[in-house]
Parts: structure tokens; sequence; C-alpha cells
């Protein structure tokens, strides 16, 4: 009891910080009208988010992938590990600051956090249950669970559905917000010693020849470090090229003769499907290999990079940008590359500073064991 007393007091704590006053550098956190926060409802989403028995082994959970010890994500991992360490084709983003993300996962496949709170459970290579039954069958018997959801959503046992369980996970993942970086403190805080020399170069860099501003925005008094939109930038799709209006072409017959296709399972077990992108989804030709634009914030402590985990170091991102969208300098680009992908002609020297700017996007509770780049 001391225990559960001490989660809802946690809860409280981060209710009242978090939405009350969102640190430095962020808005106030958009929570949905029918989902509003309550201490018992986060600690609850807690308790959920990290129970392993709601995967069909018994040892996967939601913190499996989004560990809190590394920003919520899986790093190093290149992809994701499910039941009997099976793996998907995508990198697990953080869910660090998802509260702003106007889409969720990397082709936008979930209108909100509710949503995509599904998909992980029965998909056959994350947590594998055959339907949502199985969950509900635990929760519907378990009397800490029964007891929490009548507190928090007056339902009786068996009236538990997937509405109430995914409203507490998200509930839960809506407190997990995280800015006050240096740049937080030196850009809008007005700190002038928060960035050293390196780092304030590296800001020039990114507002002018990097043209980091156009996808990771930045607004006059918060960042959210993203556009929110779903650009080609060269990754996944230049290997396939030659082959992807084939692929794209065979994925939309599919749908037309399946319109039931479950497309969270077909990305994370098909690469072919995995690297078309948002197209996946809009079935538009412009989205093709298209992801979504990913916060930097704490992006120093979340190698590998890109959906598919594809590149290791923040300074090999930004060489990939600076040859124009291709990894490897002199390789083709692919044909349905976004419109401002094209060469920056940065410096080695410029380059280290970019680098070390966003490496000064870490929030202090990230900054321990910062990941070299």
């Amino acid at each position: 009891m001391l225990m559960k007393a001490l989660s809802v007091l946690a809860a409280l704590l981060i209710v009242h910080s978090a939405f009350a006053v969102p640190p430095l550098g962020l808005p106030p956190v958009p929570v949905p009208t029918n989902n509003p926060q309550t201490p018992e409802k986060i600690a609850l989403g807690d308790k959920l988010f990290r129970d392993e028995r709601f995967s069909l082994t018994g040892d996967v959970s939601c913190s499996t992938c989004h560990d809190e010890k590394k920003v919520f994500t899986d790093s190093p991992l290149v992809v994701s590990e499910g039941i009997n360490k099976l793996t998907g084709t995508r990198n697990a983003p953080t869910l660090v600051n998802a509260a702003y993300n106007q889409t969720q996962f990397w082709d936008g496949r979930s209108p909100d956090l509710e949503d995509q709170a599904l998909h992980p459970l029965i998909n056959p290579v994350e947590m594998a249950l055959p339907n949502h039954d199985p969950l509900l069958a635990i929760l519907r018997s378990d009397p800490e669970y029964t007891s929490a959801f009548k507190k928090v959503f007056g339902v009786s046992p068996d009236a538990i559905t997937m509405v109430e369980v995914t409203k507490a996970i998200a509930a839960f993942e809506r407190t997990k917000i995280s800015g006050n970086s240096p740049f937080d403190r030196w850009y809008f805080g007005g700190d002038k010693k928060a960035l050293n020399a390196t780092e304030q170069r590296g800001f020039d860099i990114y507002l002018n020849e990097g043209r980091c501003l156009s996808c990771h925005v930045i607004e006059q008094d918060q960042a959210i470090f993203t556009d929110h939109r779903f650009h080609n930038i060269g990754v996944g799709i230049n290997e396939m090229q030659n082959r992807i209006g084939g692929i794209a072409q065979a994925f939309q017959r599919q749908r037309l003769a399946n319109p039931s296709l479950d497309v969270d399972i077909s990305v994370l077990t098909d690469t072919n499907v995995s690297e078309l992108g948002r197209f996946a989804i809009s079935e538009q030709l412009n989205d093709l290999g298209a992801f979504k634009t990913p916060t930097l914030r704490n992006v120093a402590r979340t190698a590998p990079y890109m959906h598919d985990g594809s590149i290791e170091t923040l300074r090999e991102v930004v060489e990939h940008y600076n040859n124009g969208g291709v990894t490897n300098e002199g390789d083709p680009v692919n044909p349905f590359i976004s419109g401002g992908i094209r060469p920056l002609n940065l410096t080695e020297e410029q380059i280290d500073d970019l680098v070390a700017f966003m490496e000064a996007l870490t929030s202090p509770e990230y900054e321990e064991n910062q990941m070299g780049n």
C-alpha cells in the first residue's frame, strides 16, 4: 500500500509540475478533452506500461523498447526486439515529448498516443498477443487492477475495455516531457554562458548553411524541433530505388484485395513495405520513402538514427545531409527525394560544430552517460 501511495504521489507531482509550468523551451502539453490527466490515471498507466504479462511470452512490456534509462528508447539497438528476440524493421523512437506529436510512429499511422498503444500488443514481432482478450482477462481478474480501474474510470471488472487501457497508458506517456537543455537556457532563458563558442557556431550553421531549421523547427518562445511532416531524405529507399515503384504497386494491389490488411503488421514484418514510409498510409506518390521528422531533443542519447537505425552517429547523420541525401558520397540520389535535400558543402569543422550544438539539446536528466558521436 505504501508503494502504491508513493506512486500516486509521484504522479500528482508530475501533473502539477509538467502541466502547470512546462519545462523551459516547451509549450503546454496538449491533453485531449476526453482523457484528462489525473494522478491515479497516470499511476495506472505507469503500471500497465511496465507489465510484462501483456506479451505472449510474459517477458516483454512497453518499457522493453521504451526504457526510461535510455531516454525511453532501446538504444543502441538498430531495430527493436520483441518476444523471442524477434526483430521488426523500425528503430524505436523516443517517447519523451511524444505528447507533442501530431501523429505517432515513423509513418504517422496512429493519430494519437491512445491509438498507438493498441498496436504493439498484438504485433507478431513485438508483444504478439493473438488479440487483446488475454490482456483484458488479466486486468479483469487482478484485484489491484480492478480496484484501480474502478477508481480511475468508474468501471466494474467486466466492463474494462481497451479504451480505458489505452487512455491510462497515454496519460502516463504524456508526463514524459523534457526541456531545459543548455540550448534552452541560452536561447529562451538568456543565460549567455549556457552554450560555449563551438555550440554557438553550430547553432548559426543550424540556422543557415545547414538548413536544419526548415524541418526541425524552433519557434520564438518554444521548440519541439519538428515540423510534424514527412520527408524522403534518402534513407532506406536509396538502396532499393530501382524496385520501389513495383513494391508500391504490389502493396496497393494487396490493399485492394484485402481492405482489412493490418498495415501495422505489414510495415514491421516486411522490409519492402517498411521502406514505403508514409506512402503505406496515404498511398500518395509524394510520400514514397517519406518518414516523420523526429525531434532533436536528447538526440545525442538515442543512437542509432533514422527510421531503420541505419546511421550510427550524429556526425554520420550530418554527413548524410552534407552529401545531399546519400550516406556514401557519390552514390545516386533516389528520384523521390524531398526537394529541400541537396548538398550542403559544410566543412569538417562546421560538421563538428553542428554536432556539438545538437549535443547541447540534451536535458539535465539525460546528460549522464551521454553517448559519444
